[in-house]
């Protein structure tokens, strides 16, 4: 698996270094998997380097379908 990794800040928390690098809360647990080393933590002080899997997201349109662009050439 590839990783980056996030540095986090006085008062992260798990939902939430997911959101800030993913866009949504639901990859907390890919994210925690990753670092079971910091398991007993709930509340992060700043300044933890944690390792973050690289996750290909799929980006979802809010747009109507008759207003989407398909295959443009």
């Amino acid at each position: 698996m590839e990783y980056e990794y996030y540095k986090t800040l006085q008062g992260d928390t798990w939902d939430l270094i997911s959101y800030k690098v993913y866009g949504s809360e639901e990859y907390i647990k890919e994210i925690y998997e990753a670092n079971k080393n910091y398991s007993s933590i709930a509340i992060f002080e700043g300044g933890i380097e944690l390792k973050i899997p690289v996750i290909k997201i799929a980006e979802v349109s809010t747009l109507p379908p008759w207003k989407k662009v398909e295959n443009a050439t």
